[in-house]
């Protein structure tokens, strides 16, 4: 599977732009604010639905425009799949597929696998549990669809279970039963969610580890930790426990909405411990982790967008992943850098074709 042509309108800083794209290794190159990761989030929202780094979609559009739209063609087994992304000011984002517009956005997610490597991944490491969950829960839903529609519900039911502790303490009332009803229905949903992260992770962690050892030549040992209350106790009996004080507190204050992943160096936070070039290693191998999770469970090499992303790590982790990249593991790469010559020099080293688009 790779993507064949783009033609942008209205999306960001970039009026009108088209692309016709080499199915190995495309580059985009130029100085700082150009539109280069912009082309890379056009990519990313073509595959996800949404943008990789500004969740408002309406924030999106070029300033003093009223719509974007992001049309592209993807080729994968052996056709060509139509893909539009569009969005009014005011109205509902549209996406297409050969036409046909998708009922539900969620339907797209997981049909064009897609992994992106930025420099703003480090708010995996930065930021709250919530952007570790995302990650996971990301993950999960591009290979298993119901995951997905499981998590909207859940979601939902914590949503208005949440409303409904606040209407008790708005009106100085309780009602247990009426809470027990919302309970029946979110214990159900928050295991099968739960079994469904363990069972990833299981999976996950080892490439996890096989990919940071191959980046850092064995330098550290790493690890990811899942951590939720359910290891420890049932979900039904957590919600329990604690009725009192979630009417106090007006939120539920147990779930799989409360589960985090540790990132540990040597048995250490790496948010804390790990050097600037091991946060860097930390993060490619997560993502990395991620293509070859989706590789396996799809059949066909994701498309992997690399943004800024040499300009982050020292000449050997390069190297390294320039090796990683000959070795036809990877299918369709999209880089963005400021240097020409530096991204030239790299890609060549792959013996793949290219091309290299100056903006």
């Amino acid at each position: 599977m790779f993507l064949k042509q783009l033609h942008l309108i209205n999306y960001k800083n970039i009026a009108q732009n088209e692309f016709t794209f080499d199915s190995k290794i495309n580059c985009f190159v130029g100085k700082n604010g150009v539109g280069k990761t912009n082309i890379l989030d056009a990519i990313y929202h073509l595959a996800y639905t949404k943008s990789y780094f500004n969740p408002q979609a309406v924030q999106n559009i070029k300033h003093n425009e009223d719509f974007f739209l992001l049309d592209a063609v993807f080729y994968k087994n052996d056709k060509d799949e139509k893909i539009t992304c569009s969005l009014k000011k005011g109205q509902k984002k549209i996406v297409k597929r050969n036409n046909k517009i998708y009922e539900k956005l969620s339907e797209h997610i997981g049909f064009i696998p897609l992994v992106i490597i930025s420099p703003s991944d480090n708010d995996l490491i930065s930021e709250g549990s919530e952007t570790r969950r995302k990650f996971i829960d990301s993950v999960i839903s591009t290979q298993d669809n119901l995951y997905l529609n499981e998590l909207i519900q859940y979601q939902k039911l914590i949503s208005q279970r949440n409303a409904l502790l606040k209407y008790f303490a708005a009106n100085n009332t309780f009602d247990n039963d009426n809470l027990a009803i919302y309970d029946e229905q979110i214990v159900p949903l928050g295991n099968v969610i739960f079994e469904k992260r363990q069972q990833f992770l299981a999976q996950f962690i080892p490439i996890f580890k096989k990919y940071y050892t191959e980046i850092s030549n064995k330098a550290e040992n790493v690890d990811l930790v899942y951590q939720s209350q359910l290891l420890n106790k049932s979900f039904n009996d957590l919600l329990k426990e604690n009725r009192n004080k979630d009417r106090v507190i007006q939120y539920t204050s147990s779930g799989i909405h409360k589960d985090d992943l540790m990132f540990e160096i040597e048995g250490y936070p790496v948010k804390k411990f790990g050097s600037q070039g091991q946060q860097k290693s930390f993060l490619i191998a997560l993502k990395l982790a991620q293509f070859a999770f989706l590789k396996q469970k799809n059949g066909s090499a994701p498309i992997l967008l690399f943004d800024d992303i040499f300009d982050k790590l020292d000449a050997s982790r390069v190297e390294k992943i320039v090796t990683m990249v000959d070795n036809d593991v990877f299918g369709q790469i999209f880089i963005s850098d400021t240097h020409e010559e530096r991204t030239e020099g790299i890609v060549k080293q792959t013996h793949q074709s290219y091309k290299i688009f100056n903006l």
